[in-house]
């Protein structure tokens, strides 16, 4: 059954086994942004509810409520049935209401006994005794860890394992996962959610707040839809509800769309002068500090108006190639030319003036200036522009700002606001709006383009990419989410421990190759 409200009410919830978490009526402001309106929700003891919505919809600040991270300013929540309001994660966790957040908290440098007992244990440490509750959790919930393991020399699977034995050690009752399978392998993700099925089948209500509809289709029992703080749907049969969820969620169709005004971009016929490549990296090796190699002897050359996916688990050598292609860091051999012209060594100002635009897969530590209002980081690179007389005309490029706004559905109150007010999926279109308008654009780079962006913002994200692809711009794509790649690309080049294992078109039947590739499986 779909619920959908009526004008200006939220959806009331539907019929469920006795709740195990009733929340009523929540809100929750911060300063002019209501994050939350009058949101009810009920959990059930042994049920897999998810939680839908566009970024910004208010997921992250239900979640953190629940969690004690942050407290409402109106409503109330039960917990088994007695009054539930935690003054912070410490009490939740005491009343067995766990977490596992999007972004890790392990120390890479410890052990995961070590890890598991920060916090947890006083005096002695009792390592032998952690180690055994951790093989006895592996064993029951199928998470296999070798708990003396150090959690830098993990993969990022099975340092999402660990946050999960974090969690589960506690034996909560309520077990909330925000976006937990962003950075997963396509196999890593079907065992994460059979975790998620094992333990709700043992009594835990667990909420999974996901963007992946094959994720809602294969584990949801219930799903409620949050949209600009409010409940815009229920459903109770998710896995046939998924079109109407969508819709709920963007308030148009999930369907994909393209953009009828770009032109397309016309390779040289037969017989004409072939055309300098896009992008074209002859032999590039890259060494860390301590001499390992983690990109080994990378070639590739990408086409003007071609899409080129570079495929891969994180940690494979992605993040050096994007660095060296955006002038972060050099290489330790080799070459690189954006239509013909040598950059190799070249800063990111030089490459910036080149005509590449790069979209960086952690926006918030080289993608933007936080503190800065959204109109400035919207124009970082040509601030030139609105200069007078050495001052910067504001008027000008506020104006300017609220036009690459509406182009990119870039949402914020005004182009004045701080950038770090935007949510996650704001401040991607605004870096995109940046790098896509960039002058003279001929390649761009975009290294994990839609992490942590709704269905909605996927589709826009991939739209805009294509418009400057058929205008003749080469992209090389970066990203982890294998599906989305085999839609949008062209052709994919599997990264696995530094080299490139294996090559193919873009099609929806290589996907097990491509897959096999990605777990270190040789072409």
């Amino acid at each position: 059954m779909f619920i959908l409200p009526e004008v200006g009410q939220a959806p009331p919830p539907v019929a469920a086994p006795p709740a195990l978490l009733r929340l009523q009526g929540m809100s929750k402001r911060f300063g002019s942004l209501q994050a939350l309106e009058d949101v009810s929700l009920e959990i059930a003891a042994g049920e897999i509810h998810c939680l839908l919505g566009e970024n910004g919809a208010g997921k992250s600040t239900l979640c953190n409520l629940i969690f004690g991270v942050y407290q409402a300013d109106s409503g109330s929540m039960q917990l088994a049935g007695a009054d539930y309001r935690p003054s912070g994660p410490a009490d939740a966790l005491s009343m067995q209401v766990a977490m596992v957040h999007q972004h890790f908290s392990l120390v890479p440098d410890l052990s995961v006994v070590d890890n598991l007992l920060l916090g947890q244990a006083r005096g002695v440490l009792r390592r032998s005794e952690c180690a055994e509750r951790v093989q006895a959790l592996s064993q029951r919930f199928g998470l296999q860890i070798d708990p003396w393991l150090r959690i830098s020399d993990l993969s990022v699977g099975e340092r999402q394992r660990v946050e999960i034995i974090k969690c589960l050690m506690r034996e909560p009752r309520l077990l909330v996962l925000d976006e937990p399978t962003a950075v997963l392998l396509p196999d890593e993700i079907a065992a994460l959610l059979e975790v998620c099925q094992r333990v709700a089948a043992e009594g835990c209500g667990v909420v999974l707040v996901t963007h992946k509809l094959a994720e809602i289709q294969k584990v949801a029992q219930r799903a409620t839809v949050l949209r600009g703080g409010r409940v815009a749907a229920r459903s109770e049969q998710p896995a046939a509800d998924l079109d109407a969820l969508v819709q709920a969620m963007i308030q148009r169709s999930g369907e994909a769309r393209t953009s009828p005004a770009a032109p397309s971009y016309q390779r040289e016929a037969a017989g004409q002068p072939r055309a300098e490549p896009a992008l074209m990296i002859d032999g590039v090796s890259v060494k860390d500090a301590d001499g390992v190699t983690r990109l080994d002897n990378f070639t590739l050359i990408v086409e003007p108006g071609e899409i080129v996916a570079v495929a891969g688990v994180e940690g494979n050598g992605q993040s050096e190639l994007a660095a060296v292609i955006s002038g972060m860091r050099p290489a330790s051999q080799g070459r690189l030319f954006v239509k013909g012209r040598e950059l190799t060594g070249r800063s990111p100002r030089q490459i910036t003036a080149a005509g590449v635009g790069v979209v960086p897969e952690d926006r918030h530590a080289v993608g933007c200036v936080s503190g800065m209002s959204v109109a400035e980081n919207l124009f970082l690179d040509r601030l030139h522009r609105f200069s007078r007389y050495g001052l910067l005309d504001r008027k000008r490029m506020r104006a300017a700002a609220l036009e690459l706004m509406q182009r990119f559905d870039v949402r914020a109150a005004s182009p004045d606001v701080s950038f770090a007010g935007l949510s996650g999926g704001n401040q991607q279109k605004a870096v995109l709006a940046r790098e896509l308008t960039l002058d003279g654009l001929s390649f761009l780079l975009a290294a994990q383009p839609t992490r942590g962006l709704d269905v909605g913002a996927v589709e826009a994200v991939y739209e805009h990419i294509r418009a400057v692809c058929a205008q003749g711009v080469g992209v090389l794509l970066i990203s982890s989410e294998l599906d989305e790649l085999l839609k949008v690309a062209d052709r994919v080049v599997v990264l696995y421990r530094g080299r490139i294992v294996g090559s193919c078109t873009a099609e929806p039947g290589e996907r097990a190759r491509i897959g096999a590739w990605m777990a270190g499986q040789a072409a």
